[in-house]
């Protein structure tokens, strides 16, 4: 997907970003994720915990006492926007108020810095016991979109229509099909034709996305995440059906999509890569598995596709002096099947073993190019706790919380304030059955609001959570050895 320039560019900032780190050490941690899974709660907490020396037991440097201080620093790139971590916060806490935070809906970043005893001599004569996390946040569905770049505008006309005529798909995109039939593709370029294909063929995404479907691959992820490009002549393009009817020449309908579609990966996806996505050291993906394995068989296996996809995207490998010369690579990367606390414990390790089975394929390539790959049920804030109710003479492991105002299971509607128990239903010890679909609609979920938080935050009194320590030993533990 690069040519020889843009090595030779991504090789010159790796070699001036390891300059820079001898003096001040710095990891950049990607943290994506598709719609809904977490991102901004996981910044968040992340942030929150290390701020205030939370109890992390197994995240070695804040459990042994080494780290001395954490604080936010300016970040260092002005052209991005600042995650909002005072905001979301406070959203978190707002006492009986308390709601859960905006979901990501851009680009952002922050620089989160960590004084700590170093314990090598090297360390404590040049940097002194200083790393800084550049935190970089950005929607899962803008990195489905970097396999365009390897893409004309007719092959990916071409694989996004034959995707689209089969399975769950089909259904859902038989509106949009009916009036692709009525296009003429040499006809003309017409702004109001382009702008109702273009709305058509988002209505159908969002579509696909809904709880009810799930479906994950479905880029342009620009269309279904638009940020500050909504209403902009760059999202106003669709697929055309181009083997029913010939091409268009110059000033078509064809030729005006084939443009803003060129467009597109020129001005959105290239420099997103190029800019952002090429210069990250560390890499967390949040999964929401739930929701997929609610969804049924079609979901799942859409999901394991868009998750081969992404690991496919990220320059994987071990990191070296000899790699820099070659742009940076991403040496560790957490998949994250978020929201474990709608489950109990004793399922964590069967979310996790089905989350494995997803990736099984694609992450023995990337650990073959040297790259640390983990599999981890976690939830950064958790907003249930665990419950036993005796029901006709069985007790039934529960989880117990505050849903959020207007959920529902069967004819009972929750008010938003009161607590109650539910049976979310157990996974399987064999990830096999989940797989094919065999618990779609089985589980039990609702949304539970932010768990009550004392207002002052003390210090060592983080968010209650499920596993991530662990998700933040294995991406960033190794800096402090």
């Amino acid at each position: 997907m690069t040519g020889l320039f843009d090595e030779a560019r991504m090789a010159f900032g790796s070699l001036s970003d390891a300059a820079t780190g001898l003096t001040h050490p710095t990891i950049r941690l990607g943290v994506t994720g598709l719609s809904r899974a977490g991102k901004t709660v996981f910044i968040t907490a992340l942030i929150h915990d290390l701020l205030h020396g939370a109890r992390l037991p197994l995240f070695t440097p804040m459990a042994t006492g080494r780290i001395a201080r954490a604080y936010l620093e300016p970040q260092p790139d002005d052209r991005l926007p600042r995650f909002a971590y005072e905001e979301h916060l406070a959203a978190l806490t707002a006492g009986d108020e308390r709601h859960w935070p905006q979901s990501t809906r851009r680009l952002s970043q922050l620089r989160l810095t960590l004084e700590y005893e170093p314990t090598r001599f090297f360390a404590r004569h040049t940097h002194g016991g200083r790393l800084s996390i550049d935190i970089v946040d950005y929607p899962g569905e803008w990195l489905l979109d970097l396999p365009l770049l390897a893409l004309s505008y007719e092959a990916w006309s071409t694989a996004t229509l034959a995707a689209n005529r089969k399975g769950p798909r089909k259904q859902f995109a038989a509106e949009w099909h009916a009036h692709l039939g009525t296009l003429d593709v040499a006809a003309p370029a017409d702004e109001a034709v382009a702008a109702e294909a273009a709305r058509m063929f988002t209505a159908y995404l969002a579509r696909c996305r809904a709880d009810d479907v799930s479906l994950s691959s479905l880029p342009p992820g620009r269309f279904l995440m638009p940020g500050d490009l909504d209403g902009s002549p760059l999202l106003t393009f669709a697929p055309l059906d181009l083997e029913a009817k010939p091409s268009g020449g110059r000033g078509s309908l064809h030729a005006l999509m084939r443009r803003r579609y060129d467009s597109y990966v020129a001005h959105v996806v290239r420099p997103f890569f190029f800019d952002h996505f090429a210069r990250l050291d560390r890499q967390i993906v949040l999964v929401d598995v739930l929701t997929a394995l609610n969804a049924g068989s079609e979901a799942l296996t859409d999901l394991s596709a868009a998750l081969t996809g992404v690991l496919e995207c990220f320059r994987v490998g071990t990191r070296s002096w000899a790699s820099q010369l070659f742009g940076r690579r991403i040496d560790a990367i957490v998949f994250a099947a978020s929201k474990a606390d709608l489950l109990h414990h004793s399922s964590h390790d069967r979310l996790e073993a089905i989350l494995e089975a997803l990736l099984a394929d694609a992450a023995e390539r990337a650990q073959f190019s040297g790259a640390r790959i983990d599999a981890v049920a976690m939830s950064a804030i958790r907003a249930t706790r665990e419950a036993v109710i005796r029901q006709k003479g069985e007790d039934l492991a529960c989880i117990a919380g505050v849903p959020e105002k207007g959920e529902r299971i069967g004819k009972e509607v929750f008010d938003g304030m009161s607590e109650a128990a539910i049976f979310p239903g157990d996974l399987p010890e064999d990830p096999g059955p989940a797989l094919a679909g065999e618990f779609e609609g089985h589980l039990k979920f609702v949304r539970f609001r932010p768990p009550p938080m004392k207002d002052d935050l003390s210090p060592h009194r983080g968010f209650p959570h499920i596993r991530l320590d662990r998700a933040l030993e294995f991406l960033i533990g190794d800096a402090f050895r």
